[in-house]
This record gives C-alpha cells, sequence and structure tokens, in this order.
C-alpha cells in the first residue's frame, strides 16, 4: 500500500503544480492583454497602463472563461471610441497567452 499511497501524493502534488502554472499563466495573459489594451486606449506607458492592466486581470474573476475579459476590453474600447471586433480582442487574447506562456517557461 505504500507505493501506492506515494504514487496518489505524486500525483496529487502533479495536479497542484499544474493548476498553479495555469492560474499564472492566465494571469500573466491577462495582464500583457491588458498593457496591450491599454495601449490601444493611448493611456500612456507606466503607473496608467499597469493599473488598466490590474483591472483586466481582476475583470478574469467574474466568471469563469474569457468572456469576462473580452466584455470588459471591449466596453472599455466603445467607451474610448476604438472600434475593433470581438475576432480581433479575440487574437490579441490569444497572442497574449503565447507570450505569457514563453516568458513563464525563461523564468
Amino acid at each position: 500500500m505504500r507505493g501506492f499511497d506515494e504514487r496518489q501524493k505524486a500525483f496529487e502534488a502533479e495536479f497542484k503544480r499544474e493548476q498553479e502554472l495555469a492560474f499564472r499563466t492566465t494571469a500573466r495573459r491577462n495582464r500583457i492583454f491588458g498593457l496591450w489594451a491599454a495601449q490601444q486606449l493611448g493611456l500612456p506607458d507606466g503607473d496608467a497602463a499597469e493599473g488598466y492592466a490590474r483591472t483586466v486581470v481582476i475583470a478574469d474573476f467574474a466568471a469563469p472563461g474569457d468572456d469576462d475579459v473580452i466584455d470588459k476590453v471591449r466596453t472599455d474600447f466603445a467607451d474610448g471610441g476604438v472600434a475593433v471586433s470581438e475576432a480581433e480582442l479575440r487574437a490579441a487574447l490569444a497572442r497574449a497567452a503565447m507570450e505569457a506562456r514563453k516568458q513563464l517557461a525563461q523564468s
């Protein structure tokens, strides 16, 4: 039984590690996406852009999936007069996801 218990603990540890990595990747993706959106909105680099990126990261906690992040940025773009389609937003989110994975792989 000891071998089974050790295997179970190893699987649990691996699952935990994968979940933490997925969370970190999503948070980093949302930050990168938020920085891109801040640039599109004409926010200056620095504190304003970082602050906006934080609001995008926080928006992801509203509901499961990516729709809450897309909706937040789409609404902000509409309020700011930035014309971007949902397809373009999803493409930018996908690019941010690739960049986030690359950055986390390097760290």
